[in-house]
């Protein structure tokens, strides 16, 4: 098969990332340590690297133990935000949302549910999908908007270029940082470090997470995607707990810089602005959600059809009995100790959303061990 040079390079760095040999040197040092240390990321795509790649395994024999953390957002989504996009699709307005987000169960079923019984709710891949069913097919089209800094300027640069009237989004839009330093404050779990989303650090920079640092006195470090880039980062976790450090590094120079990128963070400052917001697992989180800006509130969902959404019950933000996806959000529990996991609570029978989501801790423990059903 014929490569170019971007995709020749691409190959060697991915197989450099995966060196077992360079990975055997990094575990054998953190054998040296004689710290029991717990560690958190705040990535759904950490989380399939570390259980994919055995990297877990390898870390108990270091006495580090790494917890996931809420970065999922499929998951994160909280049940009353799914009921609200199916109350639109029932009362006859075209949804659309990502693959695993119409898959989430909610008291009232899910957007696919929605979809068998003869509504119109579409997967799409990008906004940009969505804002064009609009423009074809003429319908009311409302794009459930999920996902944190990593998407939002997507669907920033959608409103700003004025999309059609028949276009809203039901925002489901979150900041990262707000919902670490609410983890933290709960203080369920001891934690000595924090491995941060190498995907909203491209986009945020190193810098909104150093306050975390001061206030909390703990190590953090921005890591990629590849088996190393994990190893690595804890690497130098391990190294600033030894010497007494508190500070926040980049392990993921490759593609994240300091300020981040000033573009995209422009554009979310344009169209959005913080407000308190619901995270599932977390109840409010202040200054947590992305509200469209009052020039751009033609394009909210929840105005637009405020008289449809009226009269969903607070009920509706209730965990499906049993579910514990709130606490492994949260790193208070592995799948494993949830009695619904492989048992009722299955890929093909989701369900809670780290069941469903590719991201999610769930998913991502029965794909990747080989899970026996019960």
């Amino acid at each position: 098969m014929y490569h170019n040079q971007g995709q020749t390079d691409e190959i060697l760095n991915r197989f450099r990332f995966r060196d077992r040999d360079i990975a055997d040197t990094i575990v054998n040092r953190l054998s040296a340590s004689d710290l029991d240390l717990v560690f958190m990321h705040v990535c759904g795509t950490h989380q399939d690297t570390l259980v994919r790649y055995g990297i877990d395994t390898l870390l108990q024999g270091c006495s580090v133990e790494i917890r996931q953390g809420p970065g999922c957002p499929v998951c994160v989504t909280t049940p009353m935000e799914i009921v609200e996009g199916i109350r639109l699709a029932r009362e006859g307005i075209t949804v659309a949302s990502f693959g695993d987000m119409v898959r989430v169960p909610s008291p009232d079923g899910s957007l696919l549910d929605a979809r068998s019984d003869g509504h119109d709710v579409r997967i799409v891949y990008s906004v940009a999908d969505a804002v064009r069913a609009a423009k074809v097919s003429g319908r009311d089209v409302v794009f459930m908007a999920v996902g944190f800094e990593t998407t939002a300027p997507g669907t920033a640069i959608e409103i700003l270029n004025g999309p059609p009237e028949n276009f809203s989004i039901l925002n489901c839009h979150r900041y990262v940082p707000p919902a670490v330093y609410a983890l933290l404050r709960m203080g369920e779990i001891r934690l000595d470090g924090l491995i941060e989303p190498g995907h909203v650090s491209t986009v945020i920079g190193v810098r909104p997470y150093e306050p975390i640092t001061r206030a909390f006195d703990l190590p953090q470090v921005v890591a990629g995607f590849e088996p190393l880039d994990l190893l690595m980062a804890v690497y130098m976790l391990v190294k600033q707990v030894e010497r007494g450090e508190a500070r926040v590094e980049n392990e993921y120079v490759r593609s994240v810089r300091y300020e981040g990128n000033l573009k995209a963070l422009g554009l979310l400052d344009r169209v959005f602005r913080p407000e308190d917001r619901e995270w599932r697992g977390f109840g409010m989180i202040p200054n947590s959600g992305m509200a469209l800006r009052k020039e751009f509130k033609a394009y909210d969902a929840r105005e637009r059809y405020d008289h449809l959404l009226e009269g969903l019950e607070a009920e509706s933000d209730d965990e499906a009995r049993g579910c514990r996806c709130g606490e492994v959000l949260r790193g208070v529990m592995y799948p494993r100790e949830c009695p619904l996991f492989a048992r009722a609570c299955r890929p093909d029978n989701p369900i809670g959303p780290c069941m469903v989501s590719a991201e999610g801790s769930c998913n991502i423990e029965f794909t990747h061990r080989n899970i026996r059903l019960s």
